[in-house]
């Protein structure tokens, strides 16, 4: 725990890094640090100063983190990282209280966030992702291009019981649901790559009973073993373009594992899910310029792991806890990766994907049968319109 004396160290030096009083100027702006915890501090000051001169501040944010990076270090407090734009967008306070008003059991961002990765990660293609959609009850629109009217360049979501004051459809573009579900992303996400199609009938395996359902998992564990060793033996110098591609299609392959389990209800399993999201993501979010060999597996397994349908038995709960355990391991390596990247974010975040990952493993593996969540409503499905609505 920090001192009195070293808390008002880092005020000075966060407000002398953003330009509002320097070091030994005595006409800089007057300024106070409040200490009501342990671990912060809040800065307020003016911002004009004694010689009647104002204080404008410029790239005041990313000088004050900056200034907060030397400082952890110098400290030997926990390092945050910088920005990296790998977070998905929070639900605001405003969503967060019609949420409670109208008494939903789910912010309708956070829904639909889910229902568009597990559709984008067993979909084949735009139009089977657009399907999918609709079959999961969304509403979908497509913007189309103000140039060239036939051309599709972004879409749109929502919840048909979801709507503004007026009574219009409250719409979510990908953008803004998580900097990954963009359509120019899910279209590079969608590029045909080797092993990127199912194996043959495995659209029938669904109807064929626990023992294939079992045998599917399996097979999506041996893949993703193989994986991991990838991960294990990766580099930040030589290993980026490889761990970004497989990192993404184990979040696709993990994300329909969680269907598996919970269903369209969120629970434990997605919230280990969107941890692993984030520490798949690229910082900045670049893309992987080829497709690792192995990725296309994953993806592949994704998909014959979302046409296997719901677990129903106590065997095909044991195969999929493996896959569950081996994407635990995943998640382990890389954390390590992205701390020697220095991406302490996607760290972070796979730390605790890791976590959550065994924590579900061993309480599932203590009561497998154990009902989690009531059943999901029946999906109904909309068509493909341009009903007018607000895009947010």
């Amino acid at each position: 725990m920090l001192s009195d004396s070293q808390w008002a160290h880092i005020a000075a030096e966060i407000v002398a890094a953003v330009g509002i009083a320097p070091h030994g100027d005595s006409d800089a702006v007057r300024w106070v640090a409040v200490r009501h915890a342990d671990d912060h501090i809040h800065i307020v000051a003016t911002l004009v100063r004694q010689d009647g001169e104002t204080a404008w501040a410029w790239n005041e944010r990313l000088k004050a983190q900056a200034a907060a990076r030397d400082l952890e270090q110098r400290y030997g407090l926990y390092q945050v990282g910088p920005v990296d734009h790998t977070s998905h967008r929070r639900p605001t306070a405003a969503e967060q209280n019609k949420s409670r008003r109208q008494g939903r059991p789910e912010i309708a961002r956070d829904r639909l966030r889910r229902e568009v990765r597990a559709a984008a990660a067993t979909a084949t293609d735009e139009d089977d992702f657009v399907n999918r959609l609709q079959a999961a009850g969304v509403l979908v629109r497509l913007r189309h291009s103000t140039i060239n009217p036939d051309e599709v360049t972004g879409y749109a979501v929502g919840l048909p019981d979801h709507h503004t004051d007026a009574g219009d459809t409250v719409w979510y573009g990908g953008g803004r649901l998580a900097p990954d579900l963009t359509l120019p992303r899910l279209r590079q996400r969608w590029t045909a790559g080797p092993g990127a199609t199912p194996p043959d009938g495995s659209q029938r395996i669904g109807r064929s009973g626990v023992r294939h359902r079992t045998n599917a998992f399996r097979r999506a564990t041996a893949s993703a073993t193989i994986s991991a060793s990838y991960f294990d033996a990766a580099s930040p110098a030589s290993g980026e373009e490889d761990i970004a591609s497989l990192a993404e299609a184990a979040a696709d392959l993990l994300a329909s594992t969680v269907r598996a389990f919970e269903g369209r209800r969120s629970g434990p399993l997605t919230e280990a899910s969107e941890a692993f999201d984030r520490a798949a993501r690229e910082p900045r979010q670049r893309r992987p310029r080829h497709l690792h060999s192995e990725a296309g597996h994953l993806r592949a397994m994704s998909r014959l792991i979302a046409a296997v349908g719901r677990l129903t038995s106590n065997d095909d709960t044991a195969a999929a806890l493996q896959l569950v355990l081996r994407m635990s391991m995943i998640a382990n390596n890389l954390a390590e990766f992205r701390e020697a990247q220095n991406s302490l974010h996607q760290a972070k975040a796979a730390r605790l994907a890791a976590a959550r990952l065994r924590m579900f493993a061993s309480n599932t593996a203590a009561d497998p049968l154990a009902p989690r969540f009531a059943a999901a409503p029946a999906p109904v499905v909309f068509e493909r319109d341009h009903t007018k609505g607000h895009v947010l």
